[in-house]
Parts: structure tokens; C-alpha cells; sequence
């Protein structure tokens, strides 16, 4: 779990959050290691728009979006922090804007840059927790990569048609990581692009992440690590999957870690 140091609340900030500071596994402690965390959200597509919302109205302290794109029409259909006008914008800094309405009293930033390895290697290392809303393998395993090497917790979800998956990674190099699901679940074949995707779907899914990421920042309750859970939408049912570390993960194993060990010391 995240180990984020509190922040003393003010009484108004108190009053903003009381209904989520009155849950008996969540109280005041949870609340200001909330305000003091800080977490890094990948694309902010259909999930990234779907979770921010609840991030920020639920006092998250600092916000970093990271998306290289700009708005498109079709992002309208499920993109729900972008507005018509808006089309041909930049998505991270449009959002970004968007969030600061929803609540002025915590620190957004705004990156409008495509996550390479460089941008994480400056990034992950300073936020607490990373949210994997990307829409390509390539970068979740960028991504998964960077937070194995630096421990920060990572909660990588994506969706398609009706369906959705999400879990969390605690990287405590006894859990899995996200290299150790493709493994075992084979490797994401299409796009929503190609695909489609129905607009609730992705909502689901992104509240969900932001469900885990708060549970992980704040203690709260049990994460989705080791776990995989599924979402049909066509027939509204959920499956969970166990997931373990796997022996042979490019990323987690022993013989990867002792690789890039030996990697970095011949360097």
C-alpha cells in the first residue's frame, strides 16, 4: 500500500470532504493522505475522463494528465470532459481546465505530450501512484516498467466494445505486475478505433480505477492486486481472475531484475 505522508486539513476542506470522511475504513487519516498525494494519469481518453472527475472531487492533491493529442469529434461520444467547442483543442490542457472548475483547491498539471520513456523516467518518480489510461501495449509496457523500477503503485484498466478489464499493481516485487498479465492473458488485439466501444463502458471502468487508485493512496479497503476483474456489459456480469507473479515475466522475474542490474551497473 502507499505509504503518503498526511496533510493536515482545514476546516472547510473537512466540510467539502465530510460524506467520504464519515465512512468508518476512510475517516479524517485517509482524507489528508489523500490531499497530500500526487497521481500521475496516462491519456485522458474515455478512462482518464471517466476517472479524473472522481479524482479530483474527492481532493486527490495533485493531478498530472499526460496526452499528447488533441480533441477529435468522435472522442465527444465518450470523452465527457470535452464539450463541442472544444474540438481541436488539446486534450490535456482542455481537461485540465475542466478539473480546476470541479475543484479549485488542488494542483493540476497539464502535459501535452505522448508518454515516452523519457517523459516517465522525469514523471513516475514523482507521484505516488500512476493510472494506466493509454490505448496502446507499447506504452503500458513503458509505463509498467517504469513503475516496477521506481515501486510506485500502478492501476492499468482498458476497455473495448462492452467490455472492460482493470487491476492494480502494488510492484512490491511479490505481486504481478502488469508484463505478467499480458502473459498469461495474451496481448490486447484491437482498437476502439477499430473495434468500437460503448461510451458507459468506459465510464465504468474509469470509475473503477479511480476507485483503486484512492483505495491504494489511503489504505482503504482491499485492492485489485494479484487480481484480474472483467466486465461484460452486454450481459452486466463481472469475473475476477487471480494473477501471479510469473516466473518467467521479462519485467518482475528474478532473472530480468538481475539483468537490468548488471545492465545498469556496466553502464
Amino acid at each position: 500500500m502507499s505509504d503518503v505522508q498526511p496533510m493536515e486539513l482545514t476546516l472547510q476542506q473537512a466540510l467539502r470532504y465530510s460524506r467520504q470522511i464519515m465512512l468508518p475504513s476512510f475517516e479524517l487519516q485517509g482524507q489528508e493522505k489523500l490531499s497530500a498525494a500526487k497521481v500521475l494519469v496516462i491519456g485522458v481518453g474515455g478512462l482518464g475522463c471517466a476517472a479524473l472527475p472522481y479524482l479530483a472531487s474527492s481532493g486527490v492533491g495533485t493531478l498530472t494528465l499526460v496526452d499528447g493529442d488533441s480533441i477529435d469529434r468522435s472522442n465527444l461520444q465518450r470523452q465527457i470532459l470535452f464539450r463541442e467547442t472544444d474540438v481541436g483543442q488539446r486534450k490535456a490542457t482542455v481537461a485540465a481546465a475542466a478539473l480546476r472548475q470541479l475543484n479549485s483547491e488542488i494542483n493540476i498539471v497539464a502535459i501535452s505530450e505522448f508518454a515516452d520513456e523519457l517523459l516517465l523516467q522525469q514523471w513516475v518518480a514523482q507521484h505516488d501512484l500512476v493510472l494506466d489510461c493509454s490505448d496502446n501495449l507499447a506504452t503500458r509496457l513503458l509505463i509498467n516498467r517504469q513503475c516496477y523500477r521506481l515501486q510506485v503503485p500502478l492501476v492499468s484498466a482498458a476497455a473495448i466494445r462492452m467490455e472492460g478489464q482493470i487491476s492494480s499493481f502494488l510492484m512490491d516485487g511479490k505481486s504481478a505486475c502488469y508484463q505478467c498479465l499480458v502473459g498469461v492473458f495474451g496481448e490486447p488485439q484491437l482498437s476502439c478505433l477499430e473495434a468500437g466501444i460503448l461510451s458507459p463502458v468506459v465510464g465504468v471502468v474509469g470509475a473503477m480505477q479511480a476507485l483503486e487508485a484512492i483505495k491504494i493512496l489511503t489504505g482503504c479497503g482491499t485492492a485489485l492486486a494479484g487480481k484480474l476483474l472483467l466486465l461484460d456489459g452486454l450481459h452486466s456480469e463481472w469475473q475476477t481472475f487471480s494473477l501471479s507473479r510469473q516466473p518467467d515475466c521479462a519485467c518482475c522475474s528474478a532473472s530480468a531484475s538481475a539483468s537490468a542490474s548488471a545492465s545498469s551497473s556496466a553502464s
